[in-house]
């Protein structure tokens, strides 16, 4: 049976503040478009991931603690903001005084409500191995340790490492996907990778347009040393593939979609949780879909996250 768990959750990633603007299509160069709606909210994939995380989390559970930069400014007051209202641990986050906090403009369909996005990491592109080496000791006691690719690849490695060498379980959601790809060592430190089906072609050059795609992908990331590797596949919901079963774990039908902006943040913060717990990943996989499910009918990236009970009622629907 799956317990609860005081152990942290630890996540290496950015924060950056997200301007959203919705318009039926991106402009040309040199043209102006009037847009169809704007928002001004918390995002970054590391952030995101731990505010996920927090709010999948039965209450007293596993902390989550985030391992960053911001600057000292107004978007930099907006992240240590976002985390105090989500609860999220923030011992290991540097606020820079020469630097600016992240910032990401992002496109959003008023048609499909699919998104483009362009990622600027500000502070947090200072973020090194020393910055991992200070959290040590939280890295040692967590449960699972979550990083993806917006902070340099040598912090990234960093902390894989580290908590491999600490028995930590870990979780690398690969994105955005490197051009030239990822240190062949880096693999074999991580017990699960979650690409979606463009990062898992940019990672393995095996088209995922299907689920024998997925299969074949996934089966190159197994050969690399990776434990178990998760595509997310959007309204498709999940391939799920280990040493032990290949398989596609479904989306949910949680109503009409605004805006898949985090929907991947969403999935792999509560993956991290239902995997903090001790559960069965087919089960973990299962309510990361329902979070993520839910997180692309409403508007938004940090905000749009659901919490526990929300994701179980909609699990019990499912």
């Amino acid at each position: 049976m799956p317990h609860a768990t005081t152990r942290p959750i630890v996540i290496l990633g950015i924060f950056a503040a997200d301007l959203a603007f919705r318009a039926p299509r991106l402009p040309h160069i040199g043209e102006t478009l009037i847009g169809q709606g704007f928002q001004l909210g918390a995002g970054g994939k590391g952030s995101n991931q731990a505010v996920a995380a927090a709010r999948a989390a039965r209450p007293g559970c596993a902390a989550v603690r985030m391992i960053t930069r911001v600057g000292q400014d107004a978007f930099g007051e907006l992240a240590l903001q976002t985390w105090r209202d989500a609860g999220i641990d923030t011992r290991h986050v540097s606020q820079v005084a020469d630097q600016p906090t992240g910032a990401a403009f992002i496109y959003v369909s008023s048609q499909t409500g699919d998104n483009a996005i362009i990622v600027n990491p500000g502070a947090a592109a200072g973020l090194c191995p020393a910055d991992l080496k200070a959290a040590d000791a939280s890295i040692a006691a967590a449960s699972v340790f979550v990083t993806q690719l917006e902070q340099p690849m040598e912090a990234m490695e960093a902390g894989l490492r580290l908590a491999r060498r600490h028995g930590v379980r870990t979780l690398l959601n690969p994105a955005p996907a490197p051009a030239a790809g990822l240190p062949e060592a880096v693999y074999a430190l991580c017990d699960l990778v979650t690409p979606n089906e463009v990062e898992a072609q940019a990672l393995t050059g095996v088209p995922v347009d299907d689920e024998q795609g997925a299969r074949r992908a996934a089966e190159v990331l197994l050969a690399r040393g990776v434990g178990a590797v998760v595509i997310t596949l959007g309204a498709r919901g999940a391939w799920l593939q280990d040493a032990d079963q290949a398989l596609l774990m479904p989306a949910f039908e949680a109503g009409p979609v605004l805006d898949t902006t985090g929907a991947g943040d969403a999935f792999n913060g509560a993956l991290a949780v239902a995997l903090s717990e001790g559960q069965a990943l087919q089960d973990a996989v299962r309510l990361a879909c329902a979070v993520a499910s839910l997180s692309v009918t409403r508007l938004g990236t940090a905000a749009a996250m659901p919490t526990r009970d929300e994701a179980e009622a909609l699990l019990a629907r499912g």
